[in-house]
C-alpha cells in the first residue's frame, strides 16, 4: 500500500469529496493516532490534508510542509483548516495546529513567475499590518522577492510568521484581535466566489481586497490616501493587479454578505488607521463599500 497521496493543484480541490477520498486512504493505511500525516505543498493542501488530521479518528499528528508563498507566509501557521462549498469558501472546518511547520524558502524558487507574485498579496498584507520599517523595508526588497532570495525571503518569512504566531497565542479560536489578518480577505473572497474558485489566484485577490480596505478606511478611519498609493505602488512593483473587470455590484455585495467573516449587523471589515494600526469588526454601510470597490474597477 502506498502512502503517498497526490492531488492536483487548485482551489477546486479543497472539496468535501477530497476530504472523504483522504479519510479512505488514511484508514486503508491503517494509521493510528500517534501516526503523522505529513503535507506538503500550498495553502489547499495544507488546508484540506490539515482537516483530514484534524478529523481522523479525532485527531492524527500533522506536520506541515508549505511549499507555497501564501503557505509560508501565512496559512501553515495558525491552525485554520478547511474545505470549500459551493457558497462559499472555507465554511466548513474547524482550529488543529500542525505539530511541525518546516518552512525552507529555498522552495519557492521551484514555483512558476506567476505563483510566486500571487503569494506576495498576503506579504504585503503584512507589511500594512505591522507597519514601521517592515512596509519600507518590503518596498527595497521587492526586487529580491520576485528572483527570489532565499535569504531575503528567510528574513520576508520570519516577519510575517511572528507576528501571526503573535495573534494566534492571543486568540487562537479567532474571537477577537485574530480577526485583524482577515484584512483585504472579505473582498478577496467575494472576487474568488465570483470569478469561479481557482480562476482568480488567492493572493492576487488579497491584494485587490487590500485597495477595497484601504479606500473604506479613509472614509471611516481618516486613513491617510498616501497609504493606499504607496500600496499601489508597491502591488505594481511586484507585479500584482490593482484593478480588474469586476462582477455586477449587486453580485459582488451579496458575495460579501454570505463571507464567513459577515454576522448579523452586515460586513465586517477590517481597516487602518494608519500603517500598523489595524481596527477590526468595521461595520461598513453599503453605499461606503461600494464606492471603495470603484478603485479597483478596470
Amino acid at each position: 500500500r502506498d502512502p503517498l497521496v497526490v492531488l492536483p493543484a487548485g482551489e477546486t480541490t479543497k472539496s468535501a469529496d477530497n476530504l472523504f477520498f483522504l479519510w479512505e486512504r488514511l484508514a486503508a493505511q491503517g494509521l493510528h493516532r500517534d501516526d503523522v500525516l505529513v503535507v506538503v505543498g500550498g495553502g489547499v493542501m495544507g488546508d484540506l490534508g490539515g482537516f483530514a488530521a484534524a478529523t481522523y479518528l479525532r485527531g492524527i499528528q500533522l506536520w506541515q510542509i508549505p511549499t507555497s508563498v501564501i503557505a509560508q507566509v501565512d496559512s501553515s501557521v495558525g491552525g485554520k483548516v478547511a474545505v470549500n462549498m459551493p457558497q462559499g469558501k472555507n465554511l466548513v472546518g474547524t482550529f488543529y495546529q500542525p505539530d511541525r511547520v518546516l518552512v525552507d524558502p529555498c522552495l519557492l524558487t521551484t514555483l512558476p513567475q506567476v505563483q510566486l507574485q500571487n503569494g506576495l498579496g498576503e506579504v504585503v498584507k503584512y507589511a500594512l499590518l505591522l507597519g514601521g520599517n517592515a512596509f519600507t523595508d518590503l518596498q527595497r526588497k521587492a526586487a529580491a522577492l520576485l528572483v527570489p532570495d532565499p535569504v531575503t525571503w528567510s528574513l520576508v518569512a520570519k516577519r510575517c510568521i511572528e507576528y501571526k504566531n503573535a495573534v494566534v497565542v492571543r486568540d487562537e479560536l479567532d474571537r477577537g484581535e485574530r480577526a485583524v489578518l482577515n484584512l483585504g480577505h472579505t473582498t478577496a473572497h467575494a472576487l474568488e466566489r465570483t470569478a469561479g474558485y481557482g480562476r482568480l489566484g488567492h493572493g492576487t485577490a488579497v491584494a485587490l481586497g487590500l485597495l477595497v480596505a484601504l479606500r473604506v478606511s479613509e472614509d471611516l478611519l481618516g486613513c491617510s490616501t498616501l497609504v493606499r498609493e504607496k500600496t499601489v505602488e508597491l502591488l505594481s512593483g511586484l507585479g500584482l493587479p490593482t484593478q480588474m473587470v469586476l462582477p455586477e455590484t449587486e453580485v459582488l455585495m451579496a458575495a460579501m454578505n454570505f463571507d464567513k467573516k459577515a454576522d448579523a449587523g452586515g460586513v465586517n471589515f477590517v481597516g487602518l488607521r494608519s500603517l500598523g494600526s489595524p481596527v477590526v469588526r468595521l461595520q461598513v454601510p453599503e453605499e461606503i463599500l461600494q464606492t471603495a470597490l470603484k478603485v479597483i474597477k478596470a
